[in-house]
């Protein structure tokens, strides 16, 4: 029994041995193996590896992929004008020499997003002091960004190398602080509203004389209207006249007898009119008296009806 517990013992220590000195490099990273805190080898090829059981060699890992940095500080930065501008921004980049990035920057890619995110910004601070805000948003724009790569560059080449690439730079935002984005808009809102009353006060004033005009013209419609029917009516009222004077012409005594009923009618327009007349000593009721005939035309009473 001791000798297979010994077997077991020395079967189970062999695999823990052999376990410690094999490792994995997966494809996205490197392998770094090192040997009493110094860089013994880099693993660049994805596979199994051999190295010294610990503590006489050790190993960690370094994405190789492309990795992104995106802006994180948010304080404004003067232009040329001595405008204050926020700026976003995002770099691209990768570890090219992993000997050379735990060297010179550190043993992870924390480290070195986090330096490279203080060059950057220093790059930006740098270019934005010496334009202006237009330039940053339109005009100058691919320029800036190219001389913030070239900066970066420089320090990340420099005496002492980072062993990393910068793929790209780019701008995702440029603006005013919040501030100053605030009195813009309330300018422009002013703006716009004196424009729109301006345009309220000129549409009221066209309102005013189309409808002055339109007036006028009623009224000279109405006017020309009734000039018309005026002119109308007197030619009517002539030539009724010169009917009546024609008919009344041939007919004299029935001329009279016509206009004693018209009298007749005028006076006594209402049922309840009351007339109180000697028949006999009037020439009012001439035409009653004489039947029609020969009567003259009633003179109209000297007292009015009594009710």
């Amino acid at each position: 029994m001791n000798r297979i517990g010994f077997i077991v013992s020395t079967l189970l220590v062999a695999v823990a041995l052999l376990s410690s000195m094999l490792f994995v490099v997966d494809q996205r990273q490197f392998g770094v193996v090192y040997a009493f805190g110094q860089i013994k080898d880099v693993i660049i090829q994805p596979g199994l590896n051999f190295k010294l059981p610990p503590p006489l060699q050790n190993v960690s890992y370094l994405d190789k992929r492309l990795l992104t940095l995106d802006s994180v500080d948010t304080e404004p930065m003067l232009t040329a004008e001595k405008q204050r501008v926020v700026i976003d921004w995002y770099v691209r980049w990768r570890i090219s020499d992993p000997s050379q990035y735990i060297r010179n920057v550190g043993l992870d890619e924390t480290a070195g997003a986090n330096q490279l995110n203080r060059v950057v910004r220093n790059a930006f601070q740098e270019e934005v002091n010496r334009r202006t805000v237009r330039e940053l948003l339109s005009i100058k724009r691919e320029q800036v960004v190219a001389d913030v790569k070239r900066e970066v560059l420089e320090v990340v080449k420099g005496a002492k190398p980072w062993g990393v690439d910068v793929v790209d730079v780019r701008i995702t935002r440029a603006d005013y602080v919040d501030a100053i984005t605030e009195s813009v808009y309330r300018r422009m809102e002013a703006e716009r509203k004196r424009v729109a009353n301006e345009l309220r006060s000129t549409g009221a004033a066209e309102g005013e004389k189309i409808r002055a005009d339109a007036d006028r013209q009623r009224e000279v419609a109405v006017a020309n209207a009734y000039r018309d029917a005026q002119k109308i009516k007197g030619e009517g009222d002539a030539l009724a006249a010169a009917t009546y004077a024609e008919a009344f012409g041939r007919d004299p005594s029935f001329a009279q007898f016509y206009r004693s009923l018209e009298a007749y009618k005028s006076t006594f327009n209402k049922k309840s009119d009351v007339m109180v007349l000697d028949p006999n000593s009037t020439d009012f009721f001439r035409a009653f008296r004489n039947g029609g005939a020969g009567a003259s035309a009633p003179a109209a009473p000297a007292a009015g009806p009594r009710r």
